[in-house]
């Protein structure tokens, strides 16, 4: 993987510095030359290599953390006395909170490191997780004190893929940036897997809290390793006065927003990405419920299990097949269309067959199919972002997590909405079906692959591999 950082002493020759008024090269290409020394340095492969697999963890635990209240839900609403709404605004405030933090999250990783804000907030979020049962347990109002315990959950978890963006748009290059994300994406679905098994065990075992505790301990455990061996142990992480320098990465941001949002291609991703985001967070919410209530005697660790085990060498898949389509020549833009035509397009009509009267089995099928091809959205619109905006990905993609959070909120709780009011879940997979069309048809239509954080005039210039 070639892997870069800022103000190092050496650089690869096929990478670009784009800082503002550099000094012009040989060529005459100003900002734009290769050989800069000043602002660039390869990581040595091995350490490229282990940081992947630290970043796949993290975002395995952080799913761990997140998807532990869904597997609880059953549990705590019959100890708790809840109703579905009840449960939905449960499940739904982790989204309220996802909202407020994703540009921020953005914005300070594009200025002082995402690696920084990853870790900082993993060890926030971590303690949160194994601390939610006590405070259950202490508040005379436990569907309050959840409520809350969500939503800073979801302040906290809001940084994470905001962070991501920005560190692999600024030190990965653009025919490798597909594998990276769907294999740190992938880390989403393992996290899953985990807690669907040994959640479903520890929770028939053990009880509902202990799914909080070892998720939250193990959170706390990975930001610690992380602090200490490839950080060094070294601090303040982020300091008030790397906050108000900052770099060209936000010299770059603050003058092009405007520029950005007058772009057809940065709207198609916000809209495609609201969309794929919104009945993502639907299915990981209700998908529990779905199947203990449709049936009674199945076992949680199966249908908590297999849709996940598809959908991690799915993710690793797409994200192979989208690298190798882009260096053998095809055009990027048709490769992230193509992408987000199995995610969105053929992914839909294994959700609309969940409408019908199925069996255990076929369910188990359509469910593991329709999460398999739903990580195709790693090589397609969550990669396309650093495609347009890789000056300030971070900010943009928070921008683009924003939107999906806000609508995620607003799906989950009127999904449990409708399966109270209709007793049917037939409702809630046509309109997942129905949401992912339309983020398909807007992503289809209006998507590109070239930058846009820079003057059309200096695009031929700067589109090189990064």
């Amino acid at each position: 993987m070639a892997v870069i950082q800022k103000h190092g002493k050496s650089c690869s020759p096929d990478l670009v510095c784009f800082k503002e008024n550099h000094p012009p090269d040989k060529t005459g290409v100003a900002g734009g030359h290769k050989k800069c020394p000043e602002h660039h340095t390869n990581w040595p492969r091995p350490v490229a290599r282990v940081w992947t697999v630290v970043l796949l963890l993290g975002t395995c635990l952080l799913y761990c953390a997140r998807v532990a209240m869904p597997i609880c839900a059953v549990s705590m609403a019959e100890k708790f006395n809840w109703t579905k709404r009840e449960s939905g605004m449960v499940l739904g405030s982790f989204f309220w909170g996802y909202c407020f933090t994703q540009v921020f999250g953005g914005y300070v990783s594009d200025r002082v490191g995402g690696e920084k804000v990853l870790l900082l907030a993993a060890a926030a979020w971590g303690s949160m997780t194994a601390f939610t049962p006590i405070l259950a347990h202490l508040c005379s109002q436990p569907i309050l004190s959840m409520t809350l315990a969500r939503f800073l959950m979801g302040l906290l978890q809001g940084v994470h893929y905001p962070s991501l963006a920005s560190l692999c748009s600024q030190k990965v290059v653009e025919s490798e940036r597909g594998f990276l994300m769907s294999t740190v994406g992938s880390g989403s679905y393992l996290g899953t897997l985990l807690i669907g098994g040994a959640g479903s065990l520890m929770l028939d075992l053990y009880g509902w809290e202990s799914v909080f505790y070892i998720s939250g301990f193990m959170s706390v455990l990975w930001a610690y390793c992380m602090w200490k061996y490839l950080l060094k142990g070294e601090g303040p992480l982020i300091s008030l006065e790397s906050l108000g320098s900052g770099g060209s990465q936000s010299k770059l941001t603050k003058r092009h927003w405007l520029r950005l949002f007058k772009q057809r291609a940065v709207w198609a991703v916000i809209v495609t990405h609201l969309c794929t985001a919104s009945t993502y967070f639907t299915l990981l919410s209700w998908l529990p419920t779905f199947f203990k209530e449709s049936f009674p005697d199945a076992k949680g660790w199966v249908f908590n299990v297999i849709p996940w085990l598809v959908a991690i060498p799915s993710s690793l898949f797409s994200g192979c097949l989208s690298d190798h389509l882009i260096s053998q020549g095809v055009d990027t833009v048709s490769v992230r269309k193509l992408m987000q035509f199995f995610s969105m397009g053929v992914s839909s009509v294994f959700t609309f067959l969940l409408c019908g009267n199925t069996t255990f089995l076929w369910a188990v099928a359509f469910v593991s199919a329709t999460m398999g091809l739903t990580t195709f959205s790693h090589s397609g619109v969550s990669v396309n972002v650093q495609d347009l905006a890789p000056s300030c990905a971070g900010s943009l993609f928070g921008v683009m997590n924003t939107c999906g959070a806000f609508s995620g909120v607003l799906m989950v709780y009127f999904s449990g909405y409708l399966i109270e009011a209709t007793g049917s879940w037939a409702s809630v997979f046509a309109l997942i079906t129905t949401v992912n069309l339309l983020g398909l048809f807007t992503f289809l239509a209006f998507a590109e692959a070239r930058r846009v954080d820079i003057d059309s005039s200096k695009s031929r210039h700067h589109n090189i591999h990064i």
